[in-house]
């Protein structure tokens, strides 16, 4: 559907968003990541909050490795409104994926008896007991939500997040969805919880929309923005994430360039974080990037194959569980499209029925399953198989996935994919 223009300016509506929260929520809160777009996002609020007389709680997680810039915004911020925020800096072991690395594909940020990248900053929470719904360890995704819903106390509460539209599809299709469950029919909201909603109030902005910002207001940003400007950097491709994701490893390099200190603690701190910087700018098999290639003498179902063999074991049974759901789900749908785009009727027990590829078009929309798409996501070290059309999970409920993975292979009598002598 075409944008809808609603003749006002994006700051002008993005107020009135943040205005319309106040006037319906009693409890309200942040989520502050030291981005570009977040930091533009607390400045509206704050605003908003001082001009109210009244006080919002801000939620940073600090992931450990992050830039020493992005901290020293974050403190700035934090000092800055001081007097009107209900400040909670979390540095606290959670688990985040690393997709630099098989032998290492997640890790602990703050996890006990490592060095670490950097101390905790005086303001942090480095115990739990202050959080009842925290464990060990616990995702990321996991401790966002429950956080608000903790804060929420049971009164309805907004949890304001700056995502911008165009800056993803997904970050699009977060605004966009249809039938999803939003605070009396505003888009630019949606229901977490009973009790909690995210809004969105700058979801609309455009990039150079951030920098008139705060070119016009002299409001303070991360300076580590101004270093990505000067190493090439575009304002459209500079991002703050946690460095080792699936995505967020392209930028890798960029901590060697602009903080070489932070980089060399980085190095030593997680698993495959140097060869990912090195390599992770290259397409084909060494990041599973556009398009890959299968050794000479292999199928694609064979060289899936090899590369289980080639990891560990409990990574290898990983991918293996996941394989086992991705060729069941097609295997329920009783086929797919093949490369004419004709509906082929599977046949055949688990191994044997989907293609060894299918039409890249269709892979690339995901319409059609293929050992090619399983060897994309073994070469991206893809923990979750997001390219196989699964989404992350929660830790404890991954447990439970194991377990039950473990009694239906046992039924079954399945034989992991890398033991079996041929797959061919």
């Amino acid at each position: 559907m075409p944008k809808l223009k609603l003749g006002i300016d994006v700051l002008t509506a993005a107020r009135q968003r943040v205005a319309y929260v106040f006037d319906n929520f009693e409890n309200i809160y942040v989520s502050f990541s030291g981005g570009k777009d977040s930091s533009v996002m607390t400045h509206l609020v704050m605003d908003e909050a001082i001009k109210r007389g009244r006080k919002v709680g801000l939620l940073f997680i600090d992931l450990e490795a992050q830039y020493q810039y992005t901290i020293q915004h974050v403190k700035e911020t934090y000092e800055l409104y001081r007097d009107h925020i209900i400040p909670f800096w979390v540095s606290l072991p959670i688990s985040l994926s690393n997709a630099v690395s098989v032998y290492e594909p997640r890790w602990i940020c703050w996890e006990p008896g490592k060095e670490w990248v950097r101390q905790p900053d005086g303001l942090s929470i480095t115990h739990s007991s202050i959080f009842p719904f925290y464990k060990y360890a616990m995702e990321f995704e996991e401790f966002a939500p429950l956080f608000g819903m903790w804060f929420s106390g049971g009164v309805k509460t907004a949890c304001f997040v700056g995502i911008r539209a165009d800056e993803s599809l997904n970050r699009y299709r977060t605004i966009k969805m249809e039938g999803k469950s939003t605070y009396r029919g505003k888009m630019w909201t949606t229901l977490v919880d009973d009790n909690l909603y995210n809004a969105y109030p700058i979801y609309d902005w455009q990039t150079s929309d951030i920098w008139k910002y705060n070119g016009k207001f002299f409001k303070s940003y991360n300076k580590i923005y101004d270093l990505m400007h000067k190493a090439g950097i575009s304002i459209h491709q500079a991002r703050l994430c946690q460095p080792y994701g699936f995505d967020q490893r392209r930028g890798l390099w960029l901590f060697h360039v602009l903080e070489p200190e932070t980089w060399s603690r980085i190095v030593s701190r997680v698993n495959g974080a140097n060869s990912g910087a090195e390599f992770v700018q290259y397409s084909g098999n060494i990041s599973g990037q556009i398009k890959i290639t299968k050794p000479k003498g292999h199928t694609w179902k064979s060289f899936a194959q090899l590369l289980l063999k080639s990891m560990p074991t409990e990574l290898a049974d990983h991918y293996d569980d996941k394989i086992c759901n991705f060729i069941n789900w097609w295997h329920s749908k009783a086929g797919w499209y093949d490369q004419n785009g004709d509906w082929q009727f599977c046949t055949g027990s688990y191994g044997q029925t989907i293609p060894d590829e299918a039409d890249p078009k269709l892979e690339a929309d995901k319409k059609a399953p293929s050992w090619r798409r399983i060897c994309k996501a073994l070469l991206r070290n893809d923990y979750w198989c997001k390219g196989l059309s699964f989404s992350q999970t929660d830790s404890h409920s991954y447990q439970r996935y194991k377990e039950m993975m473990k009694q239906r292979k046992k039924i079954r009598g399945h034989v992991p994919l890398w033991i079996l002598n041929s797959i061919r």
